[in-house]
């Protein structure tokens, strides 16, 4: 499991599905099956997208390290939600925000600490770090909640009014993003110096600068073809389905994306570093809400299709119990596999109603 998106095993998976999804598209084969291989071929990228940042990081030292780790921490969902910005799939790209962040605080905190509590019958996790992401993560609910609730009360203002104010609220959520890396990189890093992964810490050799720089520009460049091809075939392959825009966004998509982190964290958390393990789930999804939301918004008005912060109503309702739970959860410092169960389990359950969604 440890070595599941490492650098051998990525590379024996993406000579397996790169080629597989270039030549379905080449040939304009059935949209299934670009949209499977080309969702498989992002998933090692994905992992040697992040092992690059890790190692590029450890030469640049701790404080631009962690910058860098966290701007770059969901840079494969940024260019999925990019590429689907440009193809007009404001819907598709919405949906994958929310999954994102659902899918990163239940799903991926949830399976860790089962993981991690079936090894371990208790384990720690820094309070005050967590209450701060916890805190952050409601702040960021609040941020995408209020543009639906304005929909719905003062639509009679006009769209133009509504882009306007998702654009204010991305300028906000934007300098809060900034913020918060003043505060856990600078001013209270030790309260977040357990939380920064490392390839040293793995017992790895780093790779050199030249090597990091190269593989992260190889695998951008791979992503953003493969990214091609999957939001491409979204509309075919959902109808085929008869799944909504919405349930694949917040699933599909999103589970592509972040799949490599599912893994590190997992991991982390079999090692019993349930600090680390929490970092990475809460702190992805708070990269989604604060980093990766606001560029999109900003990307869409260069792209000259304004995009806004207006969610759907399951969407939000779904988000804000999310963070609520995850709140509690965090709120005594500690986790054991039962709590992990339920964070799966509110999951399984919002993605169910998703499903059953009307097209």
């Amino acid at each position: 499991m440890r070595r599941l998106f490492g650098l051998g095993a990525g590379l024996n998976l993406l000579l397996v599905f790169v080629p597989l999804a270039l030549t379905f598209e080449l040939l304009h084969a059935d949209p299934m099956l670009i949209f499977i291989s080309s969702a498989l071929a992002i998933v090692p990228l994905a992992g040697l997208m992040g092992k690059a940042t890790e190692h590029l990081a450890s030469h640049v030292g701790a404080g631009l390290g962690g910058l860098i780790n966290a701007s770059l921490g969901n840079a494969a969902e940024l260019i999925i939600a990019l590429v689907a910005l440009r193809e007009g799939f404001h819907e598709v790209v919405k949906a994958s925000l929310t999954g994102s962040i659902i899918g990163n605080i239940l799903l991926v905190l949830g399976l860790s600490m089962v993981a991690g509590g079936l090894r371990h019958e208790r384990q720690r996790f820094n309070q005050t770090a967590a209450g701060m992401g916890a805190s952050l993560l409601l702040l960021s609910a609040v941020g995408l909640v209020v543009p639906a609730l304005f929909h719905f009360t003062a639509s009679e203002r006009g769209i133009a009014v509504e882009r306007e104010l998702s654009l204010e609220i991305a300028v906000i959520l934007f300098l809060i993003y900034l913020l918060s890396l003043l505060f856990s990189l600078k001013t209270h890093r030790h309260l977040f110096a357990a939380e920064a992964p490392d390839a040293r810490e793995a017992g790895e050799r780093p790779w050199p600068l030249r090597r990091a720089v190269g593989v992260l520009a190889i695998v951008t460049v791979a992503i953003a073809v493969m990214s091609e091809f999957l939001v491409g075939a979204i509309q075919p392959a959902a109808a085929r389905l008869g799944l909504t825009q919405v349930f694949v966004g917040v699933i599909l998509v999103a589970l592509v994306g972040n799949a490599a982190e599912h893994s590190t964290a997992v991991v982390v958390a079999i090692k019993n570093k349930m600090d680390l393990a929490f970092g990475i789930a809460v702190g992805s999804s708070l990269q989604i809400a604060l980093f990766v939301a606001p560029v999109l918004v900003f990307a869409s008005y260069l792209l000259g299709s304004p995009l806004d912060l207006i969610f759907t109503p399951f969407e939000v309702a779904a988000v804000t119990i999310s963070v609520l739970v995850v709140g509690f959860v965090a709120m005594d410092g500690e986790s054991h596999w039962m709590e992990g169960v339920m964070l799966v389990g509110v999951y399984l359950i919002l993605a169910t109603a998703f499903y059953f969604l009307p097209v």
